[in-house]
């Protein structure tokens, strides 16, 4: 008994631990997409022919309620943005119209829990990856070298 005990404990926390790493469950209700950078080299489409490395981490809180999106950089000191003119299904879909001389952000809508750059000039462009992929890059560990989006 003691040792099915401790199984289905494991099973848990490594449930657990999948739904956290695919950002399925978020302890702030909110998405993140874990930028990149091509350190060293540049881009080629996805392909960084350099070295790939963790960059910023792009936060995006949606409020059907209030048909908004609040933006920001994780960690960072630069001020965050909010789009006021959305229509948000869930954390997962929304979509913004941008307004001219707003803070930049990497997307003004997302589909499927990601982002969509759907204006030109008034979106940053980046590259990003999972989740682990990022946390791996960001604890030095090799061998990767393309971006997921």
């Amino acid at each position: 008994m003691r040792s099915l005990l401790i199984l289905l404990a494991v099973m848990i926390v490594a449930i657990g631990a999948m739904m956290w790493v695919s950002d399925w469950v978020t302890l702030e209700g909110e998405r993140t997409v874990y930028g990149v950078t091509c350190a060293d080299g540049a881009w080629d489409g996805l392909r960084c022919n350099g070295r790939l490395a963790a960059g910023d981490r792009y936060r995006f809180r949606a409020s059907r309620s209030r048909s908004e999106v609040i933006y920001w950089i994780a960690g960072s000191s630069a001020p965050s943005g909010k789009y006021s003119d959305c229509q948000v299904t869930n954390r997962e879909n929304w979509s913004c119209n941008v307004e001219i001389g707003q803070p930049p952000a990497i997307a003004s809508a997302f589909s499927n829990g990601r982002p969509v750059a759907r204006l030109p000039g008034l979106t940053a462009p980046f590259h990003a990856v999972a989740k682990w992929k990022w946390w791996a890059l960001r604890l030095g560990i090799p061998g990767f070298g393309e971006a997921d989006y």
